[in-house]
C-alpha cells in the first residue's frame, strides 16, 4: 500500500441524512462506500475491498456490534470504527471484545478528528498487510533454507 491507494471507507447507518451529510464531508478524500444496513453493508464488503468500516451502533434489526461481529470470519482484514449518539459503557466493551473496534466515536463527529481517525485506521490496515506479506515471505524462505541445508547434509 502506498500513499496514492485510495482509501476505502464503508459508512453502515441506518439514518440516510448521515450517510448523505458523511458522504458529502468525505468523498474527495477518500472512497465512501453507504449502507443502510447490515446485510447491505455485508453485501458491499462482498463485492469492494474496504479498508475502514464505520457503523452506527444503534440501528434496527442489526446494532453495529452484531454487525462487527458477524462479518469478521469472512472480513477480518477492516479496521472497525463505532460511531454512537448515546454514552454506554457496556456497549464500549462489547465493542472491543466483541466486534472488535478501534476506535468509539460520539455522535455528532468533528469532521477533522474523524478524518484522522481514518487515516490512522488505514495506517493500521496498511501495517497489518504488510506484516503479513513480510512473513509469509519469510516463511517461504525459510522452507527454501531448510531444502538445501538438507541436501548439503545428504551431499
Amino acid at each position: 500500500m502506498n500513499s496514492d491507494t485510495p482509501i476505502n471507507v464503508l459508512y453502515v447507518d441506518d439514518e440516510v441524512h448521515n450517510l448523505n451529510s458523511f458522504k458529502a464531508g468525505f468523498r474527495r478524500k477518500f472512497n465512501i462506500f453507504t449502507a443502510e444496513s447490515a446485510v447491505e453493508g455485508r453485501k458491499i464488503l462482498e463485492t469492494e475491498l474496504i479498508h475502514v468500516i464505520i457503523t452506527d451502533q444503534r440501528m434496527p434489526v442489526t446494532t453495529g456490534i452484531e454487525f462487527l461481529e458477524s462479518i469478521i470470519p469472512d472480513f477480518p482484514d477492516p479496521i472497525r470504527i463505532l460511531l454512537t449518539g448515546y454514552a454506554d459503557i457496556n456497549a464500549v466493551i462489547d465493542a472491543i471484545n466483541k466486534g472488535q473496534v478501534y476506535k468509539y466515536i460520539q455522535k455528532p463527529w468533528m469532521d477533522e478528528d474523524l478524518r484522522i481517525n481514518i487515516e490512522k485506521a488505514y495506517e493500521i490496515y496498511a501495517l497489518r498487510k504488510e506484516n503479513k506479506e513480510l512473513t509469509e515471505a519469510l516463511l517461504v524462505a525459510n522452507k527454501q533454507l531448510e531444502f538445501l541445508l538438507r541436501q548439503n547434509l545428504l551431499s
